[in-house]
């Protein structure tokens, strides 16, 4: 089935797949014939076969289960500029999306030193710590644990807020900027269940601390993305020597 261009053939075996899955002869999450099919159908050996796979995978259009097989991967539903800082639900309205909360926990615990060094507060006795999963269209796709001092919560009913942003700008405390620190990780036990994502499906987890203009640390965030919903992008400028 393949053609005699001078394009390699691998090349020929990505750009047909490509159009198929654009096609929807395969869609997204579904999976591909076997490579002993593929390589019949397009005549070419497992290895020319496998260097395409393997292209494809690299380049996201593709997810590899081993033992399992060859699956279309699914298209991520949220993108956003990681230099860019929204709450989960601007992101979730921005899909044209409806955004949900489910609500798990939230209690105050003893501040630790670690809590008074990340608030910058040497007096800071007690923090509020609540978990949620954020749903968009009633399906989830963020857990978030979330960590802030008392004194911003404790005359509020914060477990009633859909967008923590929100909430502490109406109670007169702005979020200016956030340092992040990005994570990959693979299978979380509790969490991917949670956020009913297949166990080869990664999870995009953010670790934030949350500043006011004045440099005042308000909030302190974990939040795990699931991967095949979520893709962040950042522009990278050249600095002159």
């Amino acid at each position: 089935m393949m053609s005699t261009e001078q394009q390699p053939l691998y090349l020929q075996i990505i750009d047909k797949l490509k159009k198929d899955i654009e096609d929807e002869v395969y869609k997204a999450g579904e999976k591909l014939p076997s490579e002993y099919e593929l390589s019949k159908q397009f005549n070419v050996s497992r290895a020319t076969l496998r260097e395409s796979l393997r292209q494809l995978e690299e380049e996201g259009v593709v997810i590899r289960r081993h033992g399992v097989g060859t699956f279309v991967h699914t298209k991520p539903l949220f993108t956003s500029g990681i230099e860019e800082l929204y709450s989960v639900t601007d992101m979730i309205n921005s899909a044209n999306m409806k955004p949900g909360t489910i609500f798990l926990s939230s209690v105050f615990r003893d501040a630790s030193e670690e809590d008074a060094r990340r608030f910058q507060r040497n007096n800071l006795e007690k923090i509020m710590e609540m978990e949620r999963v954020r749903t968009a269209d009633g399906i989830p796709f963020v857990y978030c644990l979330d960590r802030i001092p008392s004194n911003l919560v404790e005359h509020y009913s914060i477990h009633e807020a859909k967008s923590l942003f929100r909430f502490l700008e109406e109670n007169g405390h702005s979020i200016a900027y956030a340092i992040t620190y990005i994570e990959p990780i693979g299978f979380h036990e509790k969490i991917s269940e949670l956020l009913e994502s297949e166990p080869e499906t990664t999870l995009l987890l953010l670790r934030q601390t949350h500043y006011d203009e004045m440099d005042t640390p308000l909030l302190y965030s974990l939040n795990y993305f699931r991967a095949d919903k979520f893709k962040f992008h950042v522009v990278r400028r050249r600095m002159k020597a």
